[in-house]
């Protein structure tokens, strides 16, 4: 039953693209801590009520009306959060269950296996729209797992759709600062606009005739099937979310990030970059030729852009997608084709693309999910690596292990819908920091941590 002092808003085109994907798998967003410290419950309960009273959206539920087949943010005028603890027999159990799914001789860290059963959990907004005329889930679930004497794993699940990684990445920092001041200060409401990305676009910036938007819509279905894709090595098994991770010292992160000051360009250009020659020359192809096309998403947080102007300290999703491809012949050289990477995303966003195309690739997402057919080996493959335009720095090295966090991985689910990698980079205290994200069985652990290896190589020869 709604209460009389909850809020209603309808969600955007872009938010409920995000509901229809995160049934099948994809957009469960994960923020996951690793702690040598046993937590104040206290302390953090405290914390998240003043974040959700700093961030409404933390304390809405998603709500789906059967009769207009549209999903609502609900906002309570309270917040509600509730931690959900496992202790060390029931951690036990699920750490083991899930070890022994694992196939062949894989031994992963509890941290890890952790992490990847809450990334593929999307039980409470997976038959939202198939429930009840009152049926409503929560943005945000959070759990505490004890894996041995002083040694935690604290995950935050929330629904992408109220969560991009700018989101993520604020509410880390705000939850630092409320743990590491005993839930002081915090609690205001950050001018929050409630408001959809649609809406806030300025709407010369969305402006396509109509032609144009067809010939795109056609342009992108055609050229989907034409891609080149990492070898599938099983389209028929059910799929989950699994993790991989490389890091680069703080002497090589330095260099590289030296040079791409030097020409000008971004983190991003040179990861993708990687990435191109990397897939390439794994051999792990679907089609054997010389010259293959490859398909890149880059996500560009749009706040700075709209009317009013948002901060980073304003939750939800905010992120839009520009879709570039790249022929790949071989023995390319590294920062060559990341200048080249650079340049073309700079002409897209100098064009408005990711503005423009941004209903377009919404409803396209949609129709891939109702029909995957439309993509290749119906795998819902939509590119081989989907990356953030803008790399995260942290600095807050020291007022994690204040807390006792020994370490934490940012990321979301694509195992739907999705790339063949979503990368998630960050330079933690001067060293690179990446978490991949793939979706198994349809890739295999060994071929990405292959692939993420050779990325690696190339980022630390240059």
């Amino acid at each position: 039953m709604e209460h009389s002092d909850t809020r209603r808003r309808l969600a955007s085109s872009t938010e409920t693209a995000w509901c229809r994907a995160v049934p099948g798998g994809t957009g469960i967003a994960i923020l996951a801590l690793s702690s040598t410290e046993p937590p104040s419950l206290q302390r953090l309960e405290n914390a998240l009520h003043k974040l959700q009273n700093s961030h409404p959206v933390l304390k809405s539920k998603l709500h789906f009306n059967h009769i207009s087949s549209t999903f609502s943010f609900l906002t309570s005028p309270t917040p509600f959060v509730q931690l959900k603890i496992f202790g060390i027999p029931e951690t036990s159990k699920i750490l083991l269950n899930d070890q022994n799914a694992l196939k062949g001789n894989i031994s992963i860290s509890p941290f890890q296996i952790l992490l990847e059963r809450e990334l593929n959990d999307n039980t409470a907004w997976r038959s939202l729209n198939s429930s009840g005329s009152d049926a409503a889930a929560d943005i945000l679930f959070v759990n505490l797992y004890e894996v041995g004497i002083g040694k935690w794993v604290a995950i935050f699940r929330l629904h992408v759709a109220a969560c991009d990684r700018t989101t993520a990445v604020s509410l880390l920092e705000e939850l630092l600062v409320l743990m590491t001041n005993d839930g002081r200060g915090g609690g205001e409401k950050k001018g929050e606009v409630e408001r959809g990305l649609e809406e806030l676009v300025p709407r010369n910036l969305m402006k396509k005739p109509l032609l144009a938007r067809g010939l795109n819509m056609l342009s992108h279905s055609v050229n989907s099937l034409r891609l080149t894709n990492l070898k599938f090595k099983d389209v028929k098994s059910a799929r989950r979310s699994q993790l991989a991770r490389f890091q680069i010292n703080q002497t090589e992160t330095n260099k590289i990030l030296s040079e791409c000051k030097l020409r000008g360009i971004k983190l991003s250009s040179v990861l993708v970059a990687a990435g191109l020659m990397a897939a390439h020359s794994s051999g792990s192809h679907g089609f054997d030729r010389h010259h293959r096309k490859y398909g890149i998403i880059t996500l560009v947080d749009c706040r700075r852009f709209l009317e009013p102007p948002l901060t980073s300290h304003h939750f939800g999703f905010y992120h839009a997608a520009i879709f570039n491809s790249y022929t790949i012949k071989g023995g390319e050289d590294l920062w060559e084709l990341a200048e080249k990477v650079s340049t073309t995303v700079e002409a897209s966003k100098n064009s408005n693309k990711h503005f423009t195309d941004m209903s377009d690739l919404n409803f396209l997402m949609c129709r891939v999910i109702e029909n995957p057919s439309l993509t290749a080996s119906g795998a819902m493959r939509t590119s081989l690596m989907t990356i953030f335009e803008d790399t995260v720095f942290d600095n807050s090295g020291g007022m994690q292990k204040d807390i006792g966090i020994n370490d934490y991985v940012g990321c979301a689910s694509i195992h739907g819908i999705g790339p063949s990698a979503a990368m998630f980079d960050t330079v933690r205290n001067g060293r690179l920091d990446c978490a991949c994200i793939y979706p198994s069985p349809l890739h295999s652990r060994d071929q990405m941590e292959a692939l993420l290896t050779n990325i690696k190589t190339l980022l630390v020869k240059g």
